[in-house]
């Protein structure tokens, strides 16, 4: 293997700072010198050593060995950089930060068939609706909606569009009339969804004549968990809200019953984003390639 041993203490100092501009600092050189070195170094090896967004930059377990092999014996470097080059099939730890509204994603088949293809792969999957940096808190990708995905990420359909859903079950509705506007939902009895304690539950989101508007339901049961909220509607507790996959299966069982489907547009789905394509991770490549499969969708 050709490796530019100039470039590994720049490595060493991307690795210490976890910025590049720091490192180009500490080094006397130019952000973009230490940006092309890192290219350089990859491409020799032939996967990712650091993930960097326009935010922050953090190791990746070839990384982390890489880092770990420079502080030992100048015997066993090559060793190690034989291992690192050698990454090709997909292993190691994979860590997702999906929301909790992925009906898809969370279903379990695409996890599933995912591991069983690659044995090699350790998924961790924290679900959380909070919004953050996922490379700074050590994520290798995310599961979101396409509109709140920030403008730097690279992002891989998992679902086409969707559509929000208002339900209610056959017997709500049969002490309650059906809501014939948007306005009349303020008469009802809601379940509401926020991301966390300190947030205020989402306002309704609907369109009419081309024109959006929302609703403040003011609902009488709110959560951050999905699953109470198809539950409590489920046993009659009022009309709920939320992507219309979720509540598919109720509704084709007659179980629920949707309304308002005239003021609820289309909107583009959840995808799977990540930082960068260039020398992706290999676990990190056969899990876009394998959402991209019709199969697991």
């Amino acid at each position: 293997m050709n490796i530019d041993l100039n470039l590994l203490p720049l490595f060493l100092a991307v690795a210490e700072e976890h910025n590049f501009r720091a490192a180009a600092d500490r080094l006397g050189v130019t952000r973009s010198a230490v940006s092309q070195g890192m290219r350089r170094l990859e491409d020799n090896f032939g996967t990712t050593l650091v993930m960097r967004t326009t935010r922050s930059v953090r190791l990746t377990e070839a990384g982390e060995r890489l880092r770990d092999a420079l502080s030992r014996p100048l015997g066993e470097i090559g060793t190690a950089l034989e291992s690192v080059a050698a990454e090709n099939a997909p292993r190691g730890l994979l860590r997702i930060a999906a929301t909790s509204i992925a009906e898809r994603f969370l279903s379990g088949h695409l996890i599933a068939s995912f591991a069983a293809a690659h044995p090699g792969v350790t998924i961790d999957v924290t679900v959380t609706d909070e919004e953050f940096d996922i490379v700074a808190a050590g994520y290798d990708g995310g599961v979101r909606l396409g509109e709140v995905i920030e403008q730097d990420m690279i992002a891989v359909p998992i679902t086409g569009d969707q559509r929000e859903m208002v339900v209610a079950s056959p017997d709500y509705l049969a002490a309650h009339p059906a809501p014939a506007h948007p306005r009349e939902l303020v008469h009802h009895r809601c379940i509401g969804w926020r991301p966390a304690p300190n947030v205020a539950p989402y306002r309704w989101e609907f369109e009419e004549n081309g024109i959006p508007f929302d609703v403040a339901v003011e609902p009488q049961v709110t959560t951050n968990d999905l699953r109470l909220m198809l539950r409590t509607a489920l046993a009659g507790g009022g009309l709920t809200f939320a992507p219309e996959e979720v509540f598919r299966p109720y509704v084709e069982k007659g179980e629920l019953v949707p309304l308002l489907g005239d003021f609820l547009p289309p909107f583009p789905g959840f995808f799977l984003y990540f930082p960068q394509r260039r020398n992706m991770a290999p676990k990190m490549r056969a899990l876009v390639e394998h959402v991209r499969q019709p199969r697991s969708r």
